[in-house]
């Protein structure tokens, strides 16, 4: 039956199932009488809902609190053990694969090195992703022992933009790694072992960042909020919404410098070409530095560091590569600029394996020229930080996604769902209620 707005007595519950499912994932456990005013449901409406949930396992009893005169009030909480997700955090070193219960705890985790050295697009061959993928996903659930039919989903962060399409659903377009619209979804509902109800949620890096970072990190409490991967390459996901997924950002590709550097997606000039990792080491090495012989990018950028900023006390610094990092701090602060004048975020958090180092040493002097060349109002109203999440916040990030769908839906599983009346059929019951 449709109500006047439009909505169906069936929306109307799986909304009133998401807002209890929202409020005890990140406040709970709660009693019932708290539910209510949290949720702005009536008492009974919080009563339905929450037996209904415990008689499908997702939410269970935690304890009990005392109240004022009378009856302890029982807690309730979501059941951890009563779906699982994967998260895929596709990097530039590594594959990271991890298996989270509900309440994102990390169950099992895998990771597989992508070769260090050689043309960017062998590394990254499809082939050879998909088999990762496909290994990695058996192992963590191997490991867990849980079974593949009780995962919510798979999330994967990937380098590049995102398209979909009725055929492949998910498909990459990462022009830095050379993947032309690879219908990555497709080949891993082809190659991964996983029953065909489970589904994926493929998104951009940057994206799973943010994700992870407005609900559990430094952008908690923000309304709004740029965050920034700062890795081999860089990119950015825009938050408006602090529910919501955020919308990712090729800033690594906005011009910096008129024919500038040639940047590895072809152009000339992009911010990547001077402040990603990637480009940051050849830098460098072009300037007389000697990064390590063989070693990754990681590595090799802790040793570029290293040199510039000596531990020991007395130690000179290497000055080509603090001159070369002023200089990357310079175009990032320009970087941030733009993102405050464009955005008025009221934070800018910066991730990735590379910002989290960097980010320790100068990000005070990034912020310093960011509020040098961004207008003068925003600039005084956005706060710059580093990520709380760490490294694996991509991984973390990608698990949401299959969760925030769940939510979405109630709580419930995409084969749980029945099958939805045909046009026509609710057309004619709408007529014959309808007033």
């Amino acid at each position: 039956m449709h109500a006047r707005s439009g909505r169906t007595v069936r929306d109307l519950r799986r909304e009133n199932r998401t807002a209890v499912l929202r409020r005890l994932y990140f406040d709970g456990p709660m009693s019932r009488l708290a539910l209510g005013p949290a949720t702005g449901l009536s008492s009974g409406s919080v009563s339905n809902v929450v037996a209904e949930l415990v008689a499908e396992g997702l939410v269970e009893e935690a304890g009990s609190v005392d109240s004022a005169g009378g009856r302890p009030r029982t807690l309730v909480r979501i059941t951890p053990g009563s779906g699982f997700m994967i998260g895929v955090d596709i990097g530039e070193t590594r594959i990271r694969i991890e298996l989270f219960d509900l309440a994102l705890t990390e169950l099992a985790r895998t990771e597989r090195p992508l070769a260090s050295s050689g043309p960017r697009t062998a590394r990254y061959d499809v082939d050879l992703v998909v088999a990762h993928l496909r290994e990695g996903v058996a192992e963590v659930l191997r490991t867990a022992d849980v079974p593949a039919e009780r995962l919510l989903g798979v999330g994967v962060g990937v380098p590049g933009i995102v398209a979909r399409t009725p055929e492949d659903g998910a498909v990459v377009h990462g022009q830095t790694v050379g993947w032309d619209a690879v219908p990555l979804e497709r080949l891993l509902r082809k190659h991964v072992e996983l029953p065909a109800s489970v589904p994926y949620w493929i998104d951009n890096g940057a994206k799973t960042l943010g994700q992870a970072e407005m609900w559990f990190g430094a952008g908690r409490g923000a309304r709004s909020a740029v965050v920034v991967l700062f890795g081999s390459g860089v990119g950015a996901c825009v938050v408006t919404d602090p529910m919501g997924p955020g919308r990712a950002l090729e800033w690594g590709h906005l011009t910096v410098r008129v024919r500038g550097r040639r940047c590895r997606c072809g152009s000339q000039g992009c911010l990547e070409a001077y402040a990603g990792a990637e480009a940051l080491l050849e830098r460098w090495r072009e300037a007389g530095g000697r990064p390590p012989e063989g070693a990754d990018e990681e590595t090799a950028l802790t040793a570029m560091l290293t040199a510039a900023y000596p531990a020991e006390a007395g130690s000179a610094p290497d000055a080509t590569a603090l001159a070369v990092l002023e200089e990357t701090a310079e175009y990032l602060g320009a970087g941030f600029a733009d993102l405050i004048n464009l955005f008025q975020p009221e934070r800018i958090l910066v991730g990735g394996w590379a910002g989290l180092q960097l980010g320790t040493r100068f990000l005070g002097t990034v912020t310093g020229y960011a509020r040098e060349y961004a207008l003068r109002y925003p600039a005084s109203r956005t706060g710059i930080g580093l990520g709380t999440l760490g490294p694996e916040a991509v991984t973390v990030g990608a698990a949401l996604l299959p969760l925030v769908d769940f939510f979405a839906q109630g709580g419930r599983r995409p084969e749980a769902e029945p099958t939805p009346p045909s046009p026509a059929w609710q057309t004619a019951l709408r007529d014959r209620v309808s007033p």
